[in-house]
């Protein structure tokens, strides 16, 4: 054993293994079994990185034993081997020892064979590091494809020949790409030059299965490594072609980067906790291909957040991202171009309020920092959204008007007042003496408004007030 194998196998001898994880291990080992950890959790605990809420379970078991072991199951894959096991809130997936045929599908193998050969399970792997065995109970590690080194080297390698792990599953691809950001690794030559191989294979991947591996990236410290890795693959432009067209662009003045790269660094600005925010920041200039117009040398891009918004939805719903998610990157990115000035009156302030909605006010100055902070020329932080901080407060304290839902009478004020019944009238009335009240906050009283409202009846009758 190397030192650094040592240094590994005292690292998870030490780690806190929860006792439900142990127990399930002491049950499928009796009567000579075998069962080890395997996957993620492993590499995580070795890079001390917080530990995978779900552990992965190998054993030389078969399912229908498994089942019969715990009284809590989920056959989650069992035609591939695989049974969630439940135990007091924790979650452990078993799978068989198993050898695997070929993919048709670039997802499932077309057949499985399972074995009690250990090491024939982890040679079926996608990558070294994610190749590794650990029994805790004897404190066995195994490791023979050299996952150690590569995780002392922080080197992503493919287990055995890259391009054929890559078509057996064409999603590996995106892992790797999402690894390599997530984790801060270096892509081995090797595994890099396979990447390119499977476009044809990654035609046949689930949107839905390309999206999770895209949600996981996108909270990388810098998703841009892992993006810009797909692109050179050919894949970015299979899954996100609106992105992809964006290399090349020229900008203007006001940036030192193409439209595709200043996307990236916009991204990589972006909060990472934020997703709708670091979706928007990737997405918020994909308008400008659509857009662009050379003037006197320079480029502009008139309406390109309109365009970006309605191709950045396109681009989510064929990603099968959740609606809500999608809406929010979409008002984002229509919203991003908002330009304040100090010469804005209260009304303006609280209209602008109204329209982008007082709960994404934060994400967008969040959005508005990021992308100043990739445009590459290092202007600093923009005075303006501080004058704009502060003005929003200012008004919000002296009235915090701003929907039909804050005024002082309702849809049935209306019809009583106006002598009408349900219908698009009532809408139309409160929207009326809400841009009173946006104009003069004061206005927003029962009795100014009912006034107000005898007062469009008086004009709908043709008669003075009060007749």
């Amino acid at each position: 054993m190397t030192e650094f194998e040592a240094l590994a196998a005292a690292r998870l001898a030490a780690h806190p293994w929860p006792a439900q994880a142990l127990a399930a291990l002491e049950r499928l080992r009796a009567g000579g079994h075998q069962a080890y950890l395997v996957g993620g959790a492993l590499r995580d605990v070795l890079l001390g990185r917080p530990g995978a809420e779900l552990l992965d379970v190998a054993t030389d078991r078969r399912p229908e034993e498994v089942m019969r072991l715990f009284p809590r199951i989920e056959p989650i894959g069992i035609a591939h081997g695989t049974v969630l096991v439940l135990l007091d809130g924790t979650g452990i997936e078993c799978t068989t020892f198993r050898r695997e045929g070929a993919y048709a599908d670039a997802r499932h193998p077309d057949d499985v064979e399972f074995t009690t050969d250990l090491r024939a399970d982890l040679a079926r792997r996608d990558f070294t590091v994610n190749a590794l065995a650990y029994d805790p109970l004897s404190g066995v590690l195994v490791d023979q494809h050299g996952g150690l080194s590569d995780l002392a080297r922080r080197r992503l390698r493919a287990v055995g020949e890259p391009l054929a792990r890559f078509r057996e599953d064409a999603l590996r691809p995106v892992r790797a790409a999402r690894f390599v950001a997530t984790l801060e690794f270096e892509l081995e030559p090797a595994t890099r030059a396979a990447l390119g191989g499977v476009v044809d294979r990654a035609r046949l991947v689930a949107p839905e299965r390309v999206r999770v591996e895209l949600e996981k990236l996108m909270a990388a410290r810098r998703p841009s490594v892992g993006l810009e890795l797909l692109r050179e693959a050919g894949l970015l432009e299979l899954w996100m072609p609106e992105l992809a067209r964006c290399q090349a662009v020229p900008q203007n003045r006001w940036h030192a980067y193409d439209v595709y790269t200043h996307s990236l660094e916009t991204c990589d600005h972006a909060p990472p906790e934020k997703a709708a925010v670091r979706w928007a920041a990737l997405l918020h200039d994909i308008g400008k291909p659509d857009t662009r117009v050379e003037r006197r040398g320079d480029g502009t891009f008139y309406g390109h957040e309109r365009v970006g918004a309605e191709l950045a939805g396109c681009l989510l719903q064929r990603l099968r991202f959740a609606g809500a998610l999608r809406a929010e990157v979409v008002h984002l990115v229509r919203e991003h171009m908002f330009d304040y000035r100090a010469q804005w009156s209260d009304a303006a302030v609280r209209r602008w309020v109204r329209r982008v909605g007082e709960e994404a006010i934060a994400d967008l100055f969040d959005l508005r920092i990021a992308d100043l902070l990739g445009n590459g020329l290092k202007t600093g932080f923009p005075a303006s959204l501080e004058a704009l901080r502060r003005r929003i407060g200012q008004v919000l304290a002296d009235s915090r008007a701003l929907r039909v839902g804050d005024l002082a009478v309702d849809g049935r004020d209306v019809m009583n007042s106006l002598g009408i019944g349900p219908g698009p009238a009532v809408g139309e009335a409160l929207e009326a003496l809400l841009e009173e009240v946006l104009e003069q906050p004061g206005c927003n009283t029962r009795e100014r408004l009912l006034a107000r409202l005898a007062g469009l009846r008086a004009a709908r009758a043709g008669t003075p007030d009060g007749a």
